[in-house]
Parts: structure tokens; sequence; C-alpha cells
């Protein structure tokens, strides 16, 4: 991994490689999302609270990063995740070459106070590491709002053709905030491109100057400010541990406020004590991470999961409209004798629009067969309501193009709906009236846009079915 920078030069043990600089950028990458998903599960259980922090993520994130990143590059001379990887924040001297390597070699103390980023440099380091990436978030989000969907809506123009209406144009007697707004837009079409291909081909620049040896700074952010990054060495470590110990002492010495709490809790450490804990944090969360990867993808785990569910017999899901009626068929004379016990019937759901009952299929006796075609499902899919369905059969069914819904609509015999309706008219209807097929259009509907067992109506059509993976 650090054979190139290595060979190139020998002397320098504390320039990092490349790929530690890139490992270290791709974690710092990664932290505000993962903290942004994780805010978005506590929101679910808790809104009242934490929503408001959630539309407001960014900002927040940006002050408790302030807060940390600040105590870092003061306390151990580089940020959160560049503390992580023993990385460090340096001056770079105006002489010649800026390397003084026997100096460093005799008196590594001496040159660590001399390089040691000052008050003026934290916070133009706090630039780079906090504003820079904030800005780039919000110039990102603001360019997926505003310019990636569309610029302008297509609107038929009769016998001109197709004309665009800009729906970013000023307005008549606009206010400042919409000037701002439509300045703001422009900025965001015509700009923010351009601007965001330098960001990062000057990126890639130094990137490769560094690798190469070129340059002395793998940012050009950093050669701005006029900072380096560099590996920690053993003055670095000393000078922490002995800054750490002065400051315990100070905190526990007689007549100091705070003398009677215990060390945990003591004002003057616990502040320092907890962003310090975040480095073993960090660390113990990624485990954490990958032991739970490697968990759910272990066949320990489905074995367990498999012995955990063979007893289980899940109920098909119980939704309104579809209750079981007793219907009783007495004795008839003159016919084959039937139970005069009740059978139990499903009532068809009835349309809260055009109060019409739906046409809908049994659940199926197993799980493995589709309800609509009874054919063992192949290419499993699961609409809103929990049933699962073949995904060429469901799709018909909603788009209302299923030979099933279309026979029935026909008037022929397809469902148990028609069985209801034989059995009952049996003494009145003659032969010539049994074979006709009357068409059902304006007394059913045919279940289109709806899951093909409740009756439900299913958001967002088709786009609302989803598939599952076996």
């Amino acid at each position: 991994m650090e054979y190139l920078t290595t060979l190139q030069s020998p002397v320098d043990d504390l320039k990092p490689s490349i790929f530690e600089l890139l490992s270290e950028q791709q974690l710092s990458a990664l932290l505000p999302p993962t903290l942004r998903y994780l805010l978005a599960l506590a929101t679910h259980r808790q809104p009242r609270y934490l929503l408001r922090i959630l539309n407001n993520f960014d900002e927040v994130y940006a002050l408790l990063s302030l807060v940390v990143e600040r105590y870092y590059l003061k306390s151990f001379g580089g940020g959160f995740t560049e503390n992580f990887y023993g990385l460090k924040r340096e001056k770079v001297l105006s002489i010649n070459g800026g390397e003084i390597k026997r100096t460093q070699l005799a008196v590594p103390e001496e040159v660590r106070q001399r390089l040691r980023l000052g008050g003026r440099d934290v916070w133009k380091n706090l630039a780079v590491l906090v504003g820079i990436p904030y800005l780039k978030r919000k110039l990102d989000e603001s360019y997926d709002i505003h310019i990636a969907p569309s610029a302008s809506l297509l609107m038929g123009g009769g016998l001109g053709g197709r004309r665009y209406l800009d729906r970013d144009s000023l307005p008549p007697n606009p206010t400042i905030k919409q000037r701002l707004l439509h300045y703001y837009k422009w900025f965001l079409r015509n700009v923010y491109p351009s601007l965001n291909a330098a960001y990062y081909f000057s990126i890639l620049a130094f990137s490769l100057g560094y690798l190469f040896d070129g340059t002395k700074y793998s940012s050009p952010f950093l050669w701005m400010v006029g900072t380096r990054i560099r590996r920690m060495g053993a003055a670095d470590y000393r000078a922490i541990d002995a800054a750490r110990d002065a400051a315990e002492k100070a905190a526990t010495a007689p007549g100091r406020p705070g003398q009677g709490l215990s060390g945990l809790l003591n004002p003057r450490t616990l502040y320092p004590r907890f962003l310090s804990s975040l480095r073993i944090l960090l660390p113990t969360s990624i485990f954490a991470l990958k032991f739970l990867e490697w968990w759910h993808a272990s066949d320990f785990s489905r074995q367990l999961s498999r012995k955990a569910a063979e007893g289980l017999e899940l109920p098909p899901p119980i939704v309104s409209g579809m209750d079981l009626v007793q219907k009783s068929v007495p004795k008839q004379q003159g016919l084959p004798a039937k139970s005069a016990n009740s059978t139990a019937k499903r009532s068809p759901p009835i349309s809260s629009i055009t109060f019409l009952p739906i046409f809908t299929v049994p659940p199926p006796t197993s799980s493995d067969l589709c309800p609509i075609c009874l054919h063992p499902v192949s290419t499993a899919a699961a609409c809103q309501t929990g049933y699962v369905f073949d995904y060429k059969c469901i799709f018909q069914w909603i788009e209302g193009t299923h030979e099933r819904q279309e026979a029935f609509m026909k008037g022929e015999k397809m469902s148990e709906w028609e069985e209801d309706d034989d059995d009952e008219g049996d003494d009145r209807k003659d032969d010539s009236t049994r074979k006709e097929q009357k068409s059902r259009e304006g007394s059913w509907e045919s279940g289109k846009g709806r899951c093909a067992v409740t009756g439900r109506r299913v958001l967002g059509g088709t786009s609302g079915l989803r598939r599952i993976m076996v």
C-alpha cells in the first residue's frame, strides 16, 4: 500500500500514502448519510421531537462537526477521521523545498511545536473540513431539487407544434425574494455544472501530483490554507499524553470546583472525555456493522431463522369487506338432495364510489399458488395488502387486462360469484336463459387498479407492486 511513496522518498517516513488519504476521505464522506439514516429511523418513533432536527440535518451536522473537528484539531492536530488513521495536519514552511529533514530527526519536539496549527490555522482548516463540504451538499441538493428534474414544462402548442413554458422566469413586479431565487437558479443552471467539474478535476490533479511526489498537498483546499497532512510520530503521541495528564491533574487539584466528584463526572474533564471517546466509538460501530453484515449473510443465521419459523402458521390478512356470510341451501323437492347445513360463502366487497360489487378471487389454499391463475408462483410480487401473486398476473389485473377479468365482465363463468347466481336461480331459469351470457358492465367492477383478493385500491397502480427475491 505504501510502496510507491517509500520508493520515491525513503527518508520521509511521515508522508502518508495516497491510499491512506483516500480511505480517510471515504470514511469521512460516509458519516453524514449514515447519521441521517439513523436519525430518520429514530424519527419514525419520535417524530414530535426529531422531525425538525431531521429537516435541518445539514445545519445540525455542520454545527456538531464544527465542535468535534475544532477539538480534535486543537488537541490532536488533525480531524476526527484523520486521527482514526493516525494522521495530523501541520503548516508548510516557506523555505526552499519546505523540508527540514535533519532537524526533524534531531529535535522532533521543537519541530512539532513550530509546525503545529495555530489559532488562525485551526479556523482555516475548519473552513476546509466543515464549510466546504456543507456548501457542496447544499448546492448538490438545490441542483437536484430545482434543476435536475426539469427546468421547463412541455405543453401542447396547437398548430405551432409544441412549446416550452419556463417556470423559472420572473413574474411581473417580482419581490426581492423572487429575484434572489431567480438568480440562484440561474447560477445553478449555468455556472454550477462548470464549477462542479472544476472542483473534481482540481482534486484529481492534486491527487495525481501527490501520488507522483509532484506536490506536498493532496487537495487544492489544503494548498489554499497552506496545510499538509502528515503521519503522527512518537513526538506527537508523547505530547498528547503529556497534555492529557496535565489536564487531569489540574482538574483534580485541591481547592478546585468539582473536587468531590468522580473523575468521570468532573465538569472540567467531562467534555474532553466525551469527545475523545468518539475515537473508540467509531471503530466499535464499524466492527458492529461488519458483524451484523456477516451475521445476516451467514448460513448459521438462516438456519436459526428457519428453525424459529418452522412452527409459525401466519393467517392471511384480515380485510374489511371480505366477511364470510352464511348461506343456507334448503332441500328442494324434485332436485338432488343437498345439505341443509349452512355453508360459508364470501360476500363481494362493495366500492365506496360506485357502490357496485368488485370482482375478486378467493385466497389460494397454498401460499405457493398464485390466487389469480392458481399456478405455482414463478416471479413473486407482493401487493400492498400483503398478498403475493405472480408478477405477470397481478400486473395485468391492476391494468384491467387479465383474461379472467375480461371473461367475467363478458358474462362467462369464471368465478364463485357466477356459481352462486346459478345455484339461486336453477329453478327459475330455463335452458335457453342459462345459455345466454349477459355482460356485467355497469353492474360489477372488474377490479382494475385493485388487489385481486381484497378489492382494496393499490396506491400508485403497478408501481406500487414490490418484487420478492426468494
